[in-house]
């Protein structure tokens, strides 16, 4: 994967389990720190709640064990847009070595109803730009 954004997640003491190796559940929220800066600088949102999206569906493949307390840099793509959602490819990687790959389906939902809503023309027009995806 050619990611289009990076982003740096330190590795926290209590993301460990009692095995030494930073316990799987926590790779969703590694994504989910990349995510949000990637929505926040590329959508140049003010207020992260301006994003209406919810996880409706994450997949993790792991690759190697991290187990030094130090970073994962997260590699993050937008690689399938659909009409209320979209699709985001990461690469997880701690000292160049991949670790993990993991995909994230996002909805975007009306904050009152719940339901489902387009994505925003701008948003999408502002993902195109950043990815470099035709229209």
């Amino acid at each position: 994967m050619d990611a289009a954004f990076e982003h740096e997640v330190p590795v926290r003491y209590r993301d460990l389990d009692t095995y030494g190796h930073v316990n799987n559940v926590v790779y969703g929220t590694y994504c989910e720190e990349a995510r949000v800066a990637y929505v926040e600088e590329v959508l140049g949102l003010d207020e992260i709640d301006e994003f209406t999206a919810v996880v409706a569906s994450l997949e993790v493949d792991f690759r190697s064990s991290v187990t030094e307390l130090t970073t994962v840099d997260v590699g993050v793509s937008v690689v399938r847009m659909g009409e209320s959602s979209f699709t985001m490819a990461y690469e997880l990687r701690q000292g160049g070595e991949l670790v993990a790959e993991a995909e994230t389906t996002q909805v975007f939902v009306d904050p009152e109803t719940r339901e489902s809503r387009p994505i925003p023309e701008a948003w999408r027009a502002r993902v195109r730009e950043f990815e470099g995806l035709d229209e």
